[in-house]
């Protein structure tokens, strides 16, 4: 069972709570788009799931609903009390009080195989996604609920208005595609903007200097309008972006992975 929005206005009311706009609270309160989500995450009995941003348990009741054990974290102080006796009766849900974008993840996922499940805040939820694929291998698969802008950033490819960096940067650890968008009417309060779901898959990364890879892309990026022989000047030379295959006449938004991946090559040698 999961939280209908005049329950989520009762727990509110009864803890004496109000959604903090520091942390970007929005709380889904419908249970048909959580069902939603958990379903979309592919889990059930023996997956392992982190739920960062757990608020009231909305997702976190219906990820448990399939039988997966799930490690539900949330900062808020004041909430932790009423997600605890939320989840009460269920013996696969530990709640933990931390900062997600601070938590020691090595101590906490054992193994391999886990499985993040999301609402996040839009506020956070790009450095915290790059975070987790760049330092904790332990999470091999995503399904996050974000601004769907920033859904779209993560899923684009070169050529696309919403391709940058962090589009790179999470091609180079994963394979992601938006499977799914959210009104904002399922949420309270209710956001200025439309929410998506983006699903991010590992893959082997490419065999190259990863550190020079994104020191390249962010400094293209920085200046995404100019051709590369502007924006990577004193960073990359003529004959490296020959030997690459690159054109110094084009953009950033134009290179594929590959394109950057030989690029790096290059510049390392």
């Amino acid at each position: 069972m999961t939280h209908s929005r005049p329950q989520i206005q009762r727990l509110l009311s009864d803890g004496g709570l109000a959604p903090r706009r520091d942390l970007g609270q929005n709380f889904v309160a419908d249970p048909n788009t959580v069902r939603r989500i958990a379903t979309l995450a592919h889990v059930g009995a023996g997956d392992r799931v982190v739920e960062i941003g757990a608020g009231l348990g909305s997702l976190t009741l219906a990820l448990a609903d399939t039988g997966a054990r799930v490690l539900a974290v949330e900062v808020d102080a004041g909430i932790v009390p009423v997600l605890r006796e939320v989840v009460a009766d269920r013996p696969t849900v530990e709640v933990v009080e931390a900062d997600a974008t601070k938590l020691a993840w090595v101590e906490r996922l054992d193994g391999t195989g886990w499985v993040l499940v999301a609402n996040l805040p839009y506020n956070v939820a790009t450095p915290l996604v790059c975070d987790v694929l760049d330092q904790v291998p332990a999470v091999e698969r995503l399904l996050v609920m974000v601004q769907r802008e920033v859904a779209e950033r993560f899923a684009a490819g070169p050529g696309s208005k919403a391709y940058g960096a962090v589009s790179v940067k999470v091609a180079y650890w994963a394979t992601a595609r938006v499977v799914g968008t959210v009104p904002a009417s399922v949420f309270v309060p209710r956001p200025n903007v439309e929410s998506a779901l983006v699903e991010i898959v590992r893959h082997d990364p490419p065999a190259v200097d990863r550190t020079r890879l994104f020191e390249l892309v962010r400094t293209a990026f920085g200046q995404r309008r100019k051709m590369l022989r502007r924006s990577l000047d004193g960073h990359v030379t003529p004959a490296q972006l020959e030997a690459a295959g690159v054109a110094p006449t084009q953009r950033p938004e134009e290179l594929g992975l590959a394109d950057w991946c030989r690029l790096t090559e290059a510049v390392t040698g």
